[in-house]
């Protein structure tokens, strides 16, 4: 398997037919992580889904386990779709997640673990009641899906949202509860934003103002922040905004409208292929962890052909950025860090126009931490020239990527490249002048030459990023063989990439350092760990711990 990413279907190295998707009621219980998913066991396409569900100690190594969900009942005929684990008071768990009836109308329904004794959770069973939940008047049959973790109110009853649209207002559901079975909605919406479609997979927490730390979905206060995400069913991206929360009226307004949710110009989790995000609070470190799936770029018949398709990103810790208070930083869960291996350490200073080979030997498994300066005297010198005019519209996307040389930039590194650089991704920083005399950062993959194949879409991704008074440019680069997660400025701004070489793989896979700026020199200060396999399979007994039958 590779290094940093859950896939299923795999049995004795094999992959099996498989497609999986959203990240489903992730939680931590009696010693043991837990994560389902939407899961296709008969395909690599969408259809037929199922939870699927496996379990982990650290984040990092899983043991698949049977699937937990599958639909066996009229509510849940057409699939068992995406939803969110609650811990009640006394510890118990409930789960709250769409079904697709027989007639394709999306309802919320309730499970709970048959055995709440067993750590691995192992069997669920479906409330006899359900659906606990119907689409309300003016809700369309198909527009009624993913209920979030439930918080508590002051009152001392239980508050779920769920997504969806009234016309094109994408909206998020407000409902109360004492008994996960049956409910009071509320007129108000937590929060709509016009013209957004159709909201799915929405997600509401606390963050703290002050602390680093996660918050339980139920904390309140002066010093916390919430956040509420949605993924837009239109463009296939998680937009988030960061807002106050009234809870006397169930209602919910962001700090800055003009970057409110799905709104183009709006705060992303991540500026590549990433979708159907889901956190929970983890209480055993106290942290929120962030899953995101990560689909295809290739064609669906490619991934017919090798009979599998997407993964999970790496497991991101998400809090407020104390430095900014205007935006979330993520960052991969500190228990990757077991997985490195050999180190090498980098000082390097690259002139306008070269790109340079790192050796790190071969480069299909790696995690890059680096930091860059550009010349003192080359930023006054382009600050001084008059002729050069502001910029803050610059766009990664429109610009021409990697390739596209400015004053300042672009300067970063090719991952994922064979020797002659016909095949490699770039991920870099490029910097403009912005207004009074400022500089604007923006942080880019362009995937555009990241393999020869011809049935792959090759976009180039990118953000502006905040680089604060002070700081240095920084990014961290996960490389994990077909997938790359860049974070930039410590999480400010996130981008992940899936990408196909046919030359650039294995041994083949090589690492270079690029500045091709025009009038920049760059210093670069950058750390390269080789990285190690996970530890990805079907549980067995031994795994478990359980002794053996025979």
């Amino acid at each position: 398997m590779l290094f940093c990413c859950l896939s299923n279907g795999v049995v004795n190295g094999k992959f099996l037919a498989s497609s999986s998707a959203d990240p489903n009621g992730p939680l931590f219980y009696k010693g043991w992580y837990h994560f389902f998913y939407q899961y296709n066991p008969n395909a690599a396409v969408w259809g037929d889904i199922v939870w699927g569900h496996a379990v982990s100690k650290d984040l990092i190594h899983w043991l698949y386990l049977p699937i937990a969900m599958v639909p066996d009942q009229w509510y849940d005929a057409n699939g068992v779709w995406t939803g969110s684990a609650t811990f009640l008071d006394d510890g118990s768990i409930v789960m709250l997640y769409t079904g697709s009836t027989d007639e394709f109308v999306q309802v919320q329904n309730l499970a709970y673990p048959e055995d709440p004794s067993d750590p691995l959770l192992l069997k669920w069973v479906k409330f006899s009641g359900n659906p606990v939940l119907v689409p309300p008047p003016g809700i369309g049959a198909k527009d009624f899906r993913d209920p979030t973790t439930a918080w508590k109110t002051s009152s001392g009853k239980w508050r779920i949202t769920i997504g969806s649209k009234i016309n094109r207002t994408g909206i998020s559901l407000i409902y109360d509860t004492t008994d996960f079975k049956t409910y009071e909605k509320h007129e108000t919406l937590l929060h709509q934003v016009p013209n957004t479609g159709m909201w799915e997979c929405v997600d509401f927490y606390p963050v703290s103002k002050t602390q680093l730390n996660g918050l339980d979905t139920s904390v309140n206060g002066p010093d916390v922040k919430h956040v509420i995400k949605a993924s837009m069913d239109d463009t296939r991206i998680d937009h988030y905004a960061i807002g106050t929360y009234d809870d006397s009226n169930a209602t919910w307004v962001p700090d800055n409208p003009s970057i409110d949710v799905g709104i183009s110009t709006g705060l992303r989790y991540d500026y590549g292929k990433y979708y159907a995000s889901k956190t929970f609070y983890d209480q055993n470190k106290g942290r929120r962890i962030l899953w995101g799936w990560i689909g295809e770029s290739d064609s669906e018949a490619a991934d017919v052909q090798k009979g599998w398709s997407s993964v999970q990103g790496i497991p991101r810790t998400v809090v407020l950025d104390t430095r900014t208070h205007k935006n979330l930083v993520q960052w991969p869960v500190e228990e990757i860090k077991s997985l490195r291996l050999s180190s090498k350490k980098f000082d390097m200073t690259i002139g306008p126009g070269t790109v340079v080979p790192v050796d790190v030997g071969s480069a299909t498994q790696l995690d890059i931490e680096a930091e860059f300066e550009i010349k003192t005297d080359d930023l006054k010198l382009f600050f001084d020239d008059d002729s050069v005019e502001a910029d803050n519209k610059f766009s990664c996307e429109t610009n021409g990527g990697s390739t596209a040389r400015g004053a300042l930039g672009p300067f970063g590194f090719s991952v994922l490249a064979d020797e002659g650089l016909s095949e490699q991704t770039p991920v870099y920083f490029y910097v403009t002048k912005g207004k009074h005399s400022k500089l604007n950062t923006v942080f880019c993959t362009d995937t555009s030459r990241s393999t020869l194949a011809n049935d792959v879409v090759k976009p180039i991704y990118g953000s502006f990023v905040p680089v604060l008074k002070g700081e240095k440019l920084t990014m961290r680069i996960l490389v994990d063989h077909s997938i790359v997660e860049g974070f930039a400025q410590g999480g400010r701004s996130c981008i992940t990439s899936r990408v196909y070489p046919t030359k650039a793989i294995y041994g083949a896979t090589k690492l270079f350092l690029f500045n091709n700026a025009i009038d920049a020199t760059v210093t670069a200060s950058f750390t390269v760990w080789q990285m190690n396999n996970a530890f990805i399979h079907p549980y067995s007994s031994d795994d478990l711990g359980v002794p053996s039958s025979t």
